[in-house]
């Protein structure tokens, strides 16, 4: 009896100390910067640090363009992930969590498997196909992760915390780009894998120790019940939940959103694709000269999203912020296209790959922002989720985009087509309209409990007969 006592104690003791993301808005900005930063540092190594690692092996550009394509379809397949993330889910221990603890291991085992690869750069199949697996368990977290945000963060706070995760996973990517490329040439691709692969273990620990919701399990032999909050909010049943995404997607702010993602995207990965090939054999820089001049960039784009992201959305609003971004963007293609003499001065070359992470940054925390906002809460995971694979149908499309061109073109044009995708963005985003969307969401939330109401009402009566 004394043992049963101690036992229940030191679980009260433990319920105690770790409290849940819904009751402290500090704790949430904290819990998804480092959720966010974790994300940033297998994708530093898969998307930055290995193609440019490829470019300075003399790997050509379709080459690098292939890897580059295939390793991100697992972003643009992202749809059929989160129905089963919407609808099945262990909720004694919250709506996202369990997914998301399930991402990060998985994250864990594919990136130990990569550092097994052996001649990886004779075997780029193998690596693809590896790096495609850790992109689809980064895929569970992320998921996990932004459906998470739109759950539990109120909208007023939303863009403040777009700012933040974005900025820390910028940071995480720009670490990981820096650290792996330097790991890589002077340790080896094996041993730079499998050290950053000791960070995402250190980082699960967070989502372990921190609860959703009040009173939910830590884990499943633990204390705790399903919140009220997360019950409210779980559809039954497959046909509900596809017609109420079908629904919320097919509304006319959805539809633009999409269009102007992926478009935006499509230009954004044609040039992040570019950058390395560009630099390193255009040019003649090494890989870890262009690593370093772009994990800095990127740092610094990470630091001014954090610092002004939230800023800019509370004081001109997210589709402003968006507008002011790739208009920047469009500025800095025409200078590239009208400054060949100066592509040799390495000074300028630095301007450029500065100014383009941190407006990069910028677009990336306006098009989170948007989307989460544009959301219906019952079907976040699954809206968002749609909304985020076209963002990276697009990533996917710029990368194949760049080795069918560069045939073609010369890399002074390369930079025109950038520019060029980037005015069709801008001129489809004029159409959108965030306040009418919401009020057809909230008239959507209306009809579903007016008809789940009259639902249980049926119910009711079918049993008192």
């Amino acid at each position: 009896m004394v043992k049963k006592r101690t036992y229940y104690s030191l679980r009260s003791t433990m319920n105690f100390r770790f409290p849940a993301l819904s009751d402290s808005s500090p704790l949430r900005y904290l819990t998804f910067v480092v959720l966010y930063f974790s994300q940033g540092i297998p994708e530093g190594i898969t998307t930055y640090a290995i193609p440019a690692w490829l470019a300075m092996s003399g790997k050509t550009a379709q080459e690098i363009g292939g890897y580059s394509a295939l390793v991100m379809i697992p972003f643009s397949l992202k749809i059929i992930l989160a129905p089963i993330i919407e609808r099945y889910t262990y909720l004694p221990m919250g709506k996202r969590r369990p997914w998301l603890l399930f991402g990060q291991f998985g994250i864990l085992c594919s990136l130990l498997a990569l550092s097994t690869v052996a001649d990886p750069l004779q075997n780029m199949y193998v690596l693809s196909l590896v790096v495609f697996m850790v992109h689809v368990f980064i895929m569970f977290q992320d998921i996990a992760t932004d459906s998470l945000v739109i759950d539990i963060v109120p909208v007023e706070q939303q863009g403040r915390a777009n700012s933040f995760m974005w900025g820390s996973k910028t940071i995480g990517i720009s670490i990981a780009l820096f650290a792996g490329t330097w790991l890589i040439n002077e340790k080896g691709f094996s041993f730079a894998i499998s050290l950053m692969s000791v960070s995402v273990l250190l980082i699960m620990f967070v989502p372990l120790l921190l609860r959703e919701r009040r009173g939910e399990k830590l884990l499943p032999w633990t204390n705790g019940a399903t919140s009220p909050e997360a019950a409210k909010l779980t559809i039954d049943s497959w046909g509900k939940l596809f017609k109420s995404f079908v629904k919320v997607v097919l509304l006319k702010n959805s539809l633009i959103l999409l269009l102007t993602v992926f478009t935006a995207m499509a230009a954004i990965h044609f040039m992040r694709t570019l950058l390395p090939i560009f630099t390193i054999q255009e040019l003649g820089w090494t890989n870890m000269h262009y690593s370093e001049v772009y994990a800095f960039s990127n740092l610094t784009g990470g630091v001014v999203g954090m610092l002004l992201g939230a800023l800019i959305i509370h004081r001109f609003g997210i589709v402003r912020l968006i507008q002011a971004s790739l208009f920047t963007m469009i500025i800095l293609s025409v200078t590239m296209y009208f400054s060949v003499t100066n592509w040799k001065n390495e000074i300028f070359i630095n301007g450029f790959i500065l100014v383009f992470c941190m407006v990069l940054t910028l677009i990336f925390i306006g098009v989170l922002a948007l989307a989460m906002k544009l959301c219906w809460r019952r079907v976040s995971a699954m809206q968002f989720t749609f909304c985020m694979t076209i963002f990276n149908a697009g990533l996917s499309t710029g990368a194949a985009l760049l080795g069918y061109l560069r045939t073609f073109l010369s890399w002074q044009h390369m930079f025109l087509v950038f520019g060029t995708i980037i005015v069709a963005a801008m001129l489809i985003l004029r159409f959108i309209t965030t306040a009418k969307h919401q009020q057809h969401v909230e008239s959507l939330e209306q009809k579903y409990l007016e008809v789940l109401e009259m639902e249980s009402s049926l119910l009711v009566k079918a049993d008192t007969q």
